[in-house]
């Protein structure tokens, strides 16, 4: 009886804890999000940068007219590049009613941005470093792209979903090690999260992945997290960009910059698939080229050093 009483009252008190963290957590992200809100819509700059609403009645118009645009209005943004910051950063300014061009010397997506991993993830390899190295900025930013990951899969159902990951667990200790954290995780995202991972057997893991290396294997801890189309997400932002307004054009490459009293006014873009040239005027240019960020900077300043050191790598999804 003494011992049934002495294990039945830690539980009791583990269990109240638990539950009480839940509560105070869950308010604690309604505060959060309502703050959030209010903030953004009590801004002085809400009204002014008010988000425009697209015309869904116009259909976005062909490219030879957008090219024909090119040449007829003073931009407030132009924007070099059509990968995912290209895109990115047409979409929240034409958003934001700036008069925006974008322009792509290949076509969207046929670089960088469409040969990531497909994962959107909220990383759960920095929420490790978080705890080992007591750093409040990697739990941060893990807490952030959890919020991020969830709002990408709603926006965009069609082009993204849940991922199921397996790691197989070889040593007993990585068992508890391993589940602890994928709840830490689970936790975090709150109830913007995914489904819950799980532990599975040596046998059920087997069956599941039957060549997997079966010696000295204990469990497999399964976790979710996103996957998403990147080539498909990011046409369909410019698109998106495109119907708010923005004059966007694909195979048009930036030969020069236009320069007046050492300050840049416009580019001189070429039309690849005609040859002809036009001057574009603009307030702002945004250099989105990625790894062939230098040769924009260069049309500026031949002298200039090189910022971008080109690396290899590869990932590979099962």
């Amino acid at each position: 009886m003494k011992l049934t009483r002495r294990l039945t009252t830690p539980l009791l008190k583990l269990s109240a804890f638990g539950i009480l963290s839940a509560t105070i957590y869950k308010s604690y992200s309604k505060y959060q999000s309502h703050r959030h809100e209010s903030l953004l819509t009590n801004s002085p700059l809400y009204d002014r940068f008010a988000l425009r609403e697209p015309n869904l009645d116009q259909d976005i118009i062909e490219r030879e007219q957008q090219i024909e645009r090119l040449g007829q209005e003073v931009y407030d943004v132009f924007v070099i590049g059509g990968g995912a910051t290209g895109v990115g950063c047409a979409l929240d300014a034409t958003t934001r009613g700036l008069k925006t061009a974008l322009v792509e010397r290949d076509d969207f997506a046929s670089g960088t941005s469409s040969r990531s991993t497909k994962l959107v993830h909220g990383g759960v390899r920095y929420l490790e470093k978080a705890f080992k190295q007591l750093d409040y900025g990697q739990y941060e930013l893990v807490k952030e792209a959890l919020a991020e990951r969830r709002t990408f899969l709603d926006i965009a159902p069609h082009l993204s979903g849940s991922l199921p990951i397996m790691l197989p667990i070889y040593t007993w200790w990585e068992v508890p090690y391993f589940w602890a954290g994928c709840k830490a995780y689970d936790f975090l995202a709150g109830d913007r999260g995914l489904s819950s991972s799980y532990l599975l057997s040596h046998d059920k893991a087997l069956e599941e992945f039957p060549m997997l290396k079966s010696d000295a294997l204990k469990a497999a801890l399964v976790y979710y997290d996103g996957q998403h189309n990147d080539a498909r997400m990011d046409i369909s932002l410019a698109m998106t960009a495109a119907s708010h307004g923005a004059a966007v054009v694909n195979h048009c490459e930036v030969k020069d910059l236009l320069k007046e009293n050492g300050k840049i006014v416009g580019v001189v873009v070429e039309d690849i698939l005609t040859g002809k040239q036009k001057e574009v005027r603009a307030k702002c240019v945004v250099n989105a080229t990625g790894p062939f960020t230098d040769g924009i900077r260069k049309m500026d300043n031949p002298d200039v050093v090189p910022i971008v050191v080109p690396s290899a790598g590869g990932d590979g999804v099962l």
